[in-house]
C-alpha cells in the first residue's frame, strides 16, 4: 500500500544490489562464502528509503477541512445564529403596538352607545410604557364617565413596586444578550472538543502508517535474507536450520506487517470521519494521501508555565460559557425577586378635545385637563414569590458552584497532560538512545556472525530488539502527541 520511508542500515539499495553482482561474479569459492557472510550482516539494517512519491497531508489541512466543513463545526455555528434570533425575539417586546376597540349597540332603533379607541403604545426600556390615542364616543345612553365626542390624550404607564427595577421584557433582552456572548463560547468549546478528536485521530493514523512502514522495511531485508541463506545452503555454507531460521522469520515479519496495515486501514477510516465536502458531502481518506511523518518524528510542544495557568483559563471558552450562564442565573433572581413586591401600577393622561392631543403644555392645561389611576395587588402570603425567588437562588447556587468545579478540573487537567507530556518526551529521549544501543549490538553481532563466533539466531534476536523498540518508540510518539494536544484542548487553544 505504501512505500519504505526509513534508513538505518547505512548502506543504499544500490550499492548493496552491486555488492551481490560482484559477489555472484567471485569464482573463488572461499572468497564467495565470506562475501556471503559479510553481505548476510550488512542486510541486517533496513532500507525503507525507497518510496513512490505521494502528496502529505498535513494536520493544519486536516484541521481546516474540519473547521469549515464539518456538520459538528456547522451546527455549533448556527448555536450563534440561533442565539441571534432569540434577541430578535427579545427586542420584539419592545416593539411599538397599535391597538383598537371599538363597540357599539343599538336596539329596538334606539341607539344606545358608540366607543372608537385606536392607540398606540411604545415600551421603554425604562419600565415605563407610552400611550397615545384618540376616542369617539357617543350615543342616547352614554356611561357619564365616558367623555362624549372626539377626543386625544397622551399619557404614560408606570409600575412602582414589582417590575419598576426589572420585569420579564427587560429580564429576557438582557439573556438574550448574554445568551449571544454564551452561544459563541459554546461555539468554541465544540470546536475545541471537535479539534481534538480530529488531531488524535490523525496522529494514530501517522504512528499506523510509521509501525507499517517499519515493518515493511524489516519484511524486505528479511526477504532479502532468505534468499542469500537459501543460496549460501544450496552452496553448501548454511545449514538446513539456518534456511528455516530465516523463513520463520520472515513469516513472523510478514504476519507484523499484515497486522499492521490493518491498524493503518482502520485509523485512515477513523480519520475519514473528519473528512467533509463544502456540501456537507462526507468521503473516504484518499489512498494518496500520507501522513506527515517528519512532523511526527520531530514536532516537540512548549510547556506552560504554572504562572500562565490562570490567565489561560480566563480565556477558556467552557469558562467563560459558565461565566456566562452565570450572570443569566443573576438576572433570573433579581427577575424572582420582584414577585416579593407588590403590584402597583400608576396611568396618567392628558387629555385634549378633538385630535389635536395636547394643546399646551402650561400648568393651568395640565391641571384641568387630566385623568390619572392608580391599581395595588399584594398577595397576602406571598407563597409563589418566595418559592420562586427560592428557587432561582437555588439555580444561581448550582451555576457557581458548577463554574468553581470545571475550572478546577480544567486546571487539574492542564497539570495532568503536561506532566504527561513531559515524562513521553523524557520517555523517547530515553528509547532513542536505548534504540541506537540496540543497533549498535546488532552491529556487533553481525560482526561476530561474520567471522564466525554467533549465529543467525542470535542476529535475528538482536533484530526483534530493536524491532520491538521501534514499535515502542512509536508508541510512545503516539501518546506524546495525543497529551501535548489534550494539554492544548484543557486550555481552550484548540480553534
Amino acid at each position: 500500500m505504501y512505500g519504505s520511508i526509513m534508513n538505518y542500515g547505512g548502506t543504499s539499495m544500490v550499492s548493496r544490489r552491486s555488492i551481490i553482482n560482484r559477489m555472484l561474479k567471485t569464482k573463488n569459492p572461499m572468497r564467495r562464502n565470506k562475501f556471503l557472510c559479510a553481505l548476510l550482516c550488512l542486510l541486517t539494517g533496513i532500507n525503507l528509503s525507497a518510496q513512490e512519491k505521494k502528496t502529505v497531508l498535513t494536520p493544519e489541512a486536516v484541521m481546516e477541512l474540519v473547521r469549515n466543513n464539518h456538520p459538528v463545526a456547522k451546527q455549533a455555528a448556527l448555536l450563534v445564529n440561533r442565539a441571534a434570533a432569540e434577541l430578535q425575539s427579545a427586542r420584539g417586546a419592545f416593539d411599538p403596538a397599535l391597538e383598537m376597540e371599538a363597540s357599539r349597540k343599538t336596539f329596538d332603533g334606539k341607539n344606545y352607545y358608540y366607543y372608537t379607541n385606536p392607540e398606540i403604545q411604545l415600551p421603554t426600556a425604562a419600565a415605563f410604557t407610552l400611550r397615545a390615542g384618540t376616542e369617539n364616543n357617543g350615543g342616547d345612553l352614554l356611561a357619564n364617565e365616558t367623555t362624549r365626542g372626539r377626543s386625544s390624550y397622551l399619557g404614560v404607564e408606570l409600575p412602582l413596586g414589582n417590575g419598576l427595577l426589572i420585569d420579564k421584557r427587560r429580564a429576557a433582552l438582557q439573556q438574550a444578550k448574554i445568551l449571544i456572548n454564551q452561544s459563541e463560547q459554546d461555539r468554541k468549546n465544540i470546536l475545541n472538543n471537535l479539534l481534538l478528536d480530529a488531531y488524535t485521530d490523525y496522529w494514530q493514523w501517522a504512528g499506523a502508517y510509521q509501525l507499517y512502514q517499519i515493518y515493511s522495511g524489516f519484511v524486505e531485508n528479511a526477504e532479502r535474507r532468505q534468499n542469500l541463506v537459501r543460496n549460501a545452503f544450496v552452496n553448501g555454507d548454511r545449514s538446513v536450520m539456518d534456511t528455516v531460521e530465516s523463513y520463520s522469520q520472515l513469516q513472523l515479519y510478514r504476519l507484523q506487517q499484515t497486522e499492521a496495515l490493518q491498524k493503518l486501514n482502520n485509523a485512515a477510516i477513523s480519520l475519514s470521519y473528519f473528512l467533509w465536502q463544502n456540501d456537507t458531502t462526507p468521503y473516504n481518506l484518499p489512498a494518496n494521501l500520507l501522513p506527515d511523518t517528519t512532523r511526527f518524528m520531530t514536532q516537540q510542544e512548549i510547556p506552560v508555565p504554572e504562572e500562565n495557568i490562570s490567565s489561560l483559563l480566563e480565556q477558556h471558552p467552557l469558562l467563560r460559557s459558565a461565566q456566562f450562564k452565570v450572570n443569566s442565573m443573576e438576572t433570573e433572581k433579581k427577575l424572582k425577586f420582584q414577585g416579593l413586591l407588590p403590584y402597583v401600577s400608576l396611568k396618567a393622561n392628558v387629555l385634549s378635545k378633538d385630535y389635536s392631543f395636547v394643546k399646551s403644555w402650561d400648568a393651568a392645561y395640565l391641571q384641568n385637563n387630566y385623568k390619572w389611576g392608580l391599581g395595588v395587588q399584594l398577595p397576602l402570603f406571598l407563597r409563589q414569590g418566595r418559592g420562586e425567588y427560592k428557587k432561582a437562588q437555588i439555580k444561581l447556587k448550582e451555576s457557581q458552584l458548577e463554574l468553581t468545579s470545571k475550572r478546577w478540573q480544567l486546571e487539574n487537567k492542564i497539570r495532568y497532560y503536561q506532566n504527561e507530556s513531559n515524562q513521553l518526551l523524557q520517555q523517547w529521549q530515553l528509547g532513542n538512545r536505548l534504540q541506537e544501543n540496540y543497533r549498535q549490538l546488532l552491529r556487533n553481532e553481525e560482526l561476530k556472525f561474520s567471522q564466525g563466533e554467533s549465529s543467525l539466531f542470535l542476529v535475528n534476536a538482536r533484530e526483534t530488539k530493536l524491532l520491538e523498540m521501534l514499535q515502542k518508540q512509536t508508541a510512545v510518539r503516539i501518546k506524546y502527541l495525543t497529551a501535548s494536544y489534550q494539554l492544548r484542548w484543557a486550555g481552550g487553544l484548540l480553534q
